[in-house]
């Protein structure tokens, strides 16, 4: 048998297993396009997504030094009270 008759012997025997109407709206190529159609149901983003970069940063320098002084000036105050021997008043009194 030569390779078109093959061929054709073999596009014949598919159409026959095929509904007439699945020829044009469901051969494997559409299936595959519509499977991949579908969202993913996922509540994460994927591995390699990341958010956009911002354009500016959250805080400048000067907001930065300004933020570590305030910090440290409200530790230097926690230190002293607790070396006074004076509970604080967020912590609770130790029996």
């Amino acid at each position: 048998m030569s390779q078109d008759r093959r061929f054709t012997a073999l596009a014949a025997a598919l159409l026959s297993i095929l509904p007439i109407g699945a020829c044009v709206t469901s051969t494997p190529m559409n299936a595959l396009a519509e499977v991949q159609k579908t969202p993913k149901s996922t509540a994460y983003p994927a591995v390699e997504d990341a958010p956009p970069r911002p354009d500016k940063p959250a805080m400048t320098a000067d907001e930065q030094l300004k933020l570590k002084n305030e910090l440290a000036t409200a530790r230097d105050r926690q230190a002293k009270s607790k070396a006074k021997g004076g509970a604080s008043r967020h912590e609770p009194a130790k029996p």
